[in-house]
């Protein structure tokens, strides 16, 4: 008679012991793409940690979170769900501008809203952010724009320069004879041709750096410098305060290139917040970032992007028609400006390997550089100390 043995009762401590997640709902937790659940009453009924990172709050958390209140009113969203749940099929959407009041910040998505079952009024919401590709794609065309200009800036500076100094000396030699009317008209063309010069000096900083100018730069001695240099001057009827990551570490650039970029920022955050403000708020922020990889400056592999740099600022906001096109060259919200500034700022950071990126809404505007970090030849990274020497 074969004997049967009965199965042993699981011990304490495997009781005790939380079950990993397996099958779907463990690919759904490692899924990097926002995924949640709402039920009849527009109520969360789950969500992964990417939806939660993406509303910035804990969706799991055991207080309800209706949808509704997690987005603006009038929201593209939680109208797709409603009319979802009436038709009962399948809706995608592509680039919608989602606002994010929790973060304060909007977000262009790809929506996608399936009921769970058919028929069921509970819905399954996926949400695509596109932040990234657009990226990708506004920083290549970017960086064409930037060789573009540092090719028309040494163009420029030979065959414009020259003849335009020929141009003022012949005025001047014509204003030694002319009466005082024509003396008028030669003073302008003097003024004119100084001008033209003035603006092809501008474009001078277009011109590719030079690997030699690149060191182990401690990026908050250059945010340092550049608040000192801010409210001494521009920015001294403004708040700036700091929000760094003390461990952060170096990155390989051109000290005074970065200054440049930060100062330019500062400036324009400045400039926007206006000198009637008593509440104007200047924000200069360090975090890392891990997650961003791309291909930049021609490498065959991505790099990293872990290091995030930004300059916030209160003022009102960039208008939306002029948001896409803001780093382009002659591109410009103010009446006196040339457009250049944020063109230059972008060919510097693409010079270091890096990206910068605008968002924009009322009484918040951030200016995000993102950066790599600096390794060493042997592959090593240098600890945060060594980029204070910089």
């Amino acid at each position: 008679m074969r004997r049967v043995i009965p199965e042993q009762a699981p011990t304490l401590a495997e009781n005790s012991r939380p079950a990993p997640l397996s099958g779907a709902a463990g690919i759904l937790e490692a899924l990097p793409t926002p995924v949640l659940t709402v039920g009849p009453d527009d109520v969360v009924t789950s969500s992964n940690p990417a939806a939660d990172a993406f509303f910035g709050t804990s969706l799991s958390a055991p207080r309800q979170h209706v949808l509704s209140a997690l987005l603006p009113d009038g929201s593209s969203l939680v109208s797709l769900v409603r009319h979802v749940r009436q038709g009962g099929g399948t809706i995608n959407e592509h680039r919608v501008e989602l606002g994010i009041p929790r973060l304060g910040i909007d977000k262009l998505v790809d929506i996608f809203v399936t009921p769970m079952t058919p028929g069921s009024k509970t819905l399954i919401v996926m949400l695509h952010e596109r932040s990234i590709a657009e990226k990708l794609d506004r920083q290549h065309a970017r960086r064409g724009a930037a060789r573009s200009m540092s090719a028309m800036a040494s163009m420029l500076a030979h065959e414009i320069k020259n003849p335009l100094s020929g141009i003022r000396g012949a005025a001047q030699l014509l204003e030694a004879d002319a009466n005082e009317g024509d003396r008028a008209l030669t003073r302008l063309i003097c003024d004119e041709t100084d001008r033209i010069v003035k603006l092809v000096d501008r474009m001078k900083p277009f011109s590719t750096i030079r690997d030699e100018d690149f060191e182990s730069v401690n990026i908050h001695a250059v945010l340092d410098h550049v608040k000192k240099v801010s409210k001494a001057g521009f920015a001294r009827h403004i708040r700036i305060k700091e929000s760094y990551d003390p461990s952060l570490p170096p990155v390989l650039g051109s000290r005074d290139q970065l200054i440049q970029v930060f100062l330019n920022l500062a400036k324009n955050a400045a400039e926007a917040i206006g000198p009637d403000r008593a509440d104007g708020e200047i924000e200069l922020r360090t975090a890392f970032r891990p997650g961003v990889r791309l291909k930049i400056n021609g490498s065959d592999a991505p790099v990293n992007l872990p290091l995030e740099f930004c300059v916030l600022d209160n003022g009102p906001g960039i208008p939306p028609g002029v948001l896409p096109n803001l780093f382009d060259p002659f591109v410009t919200t103010k009446a006196t400006g040339t457009g250049l500034g944020l063109a230059l700022t972008a060919k510097i950071i693409g010079d270091h390997g890096g990206i910068v990126e605008c968002e924009s809404h009322a009484q918040r505007t951030t200016f995000k550089v993102l950066m790599p970090m600096h390794v060493v030849r042997d592959g090593r990274m240098p600890a945060a100390s060594e980029g204070a020497r910089s």
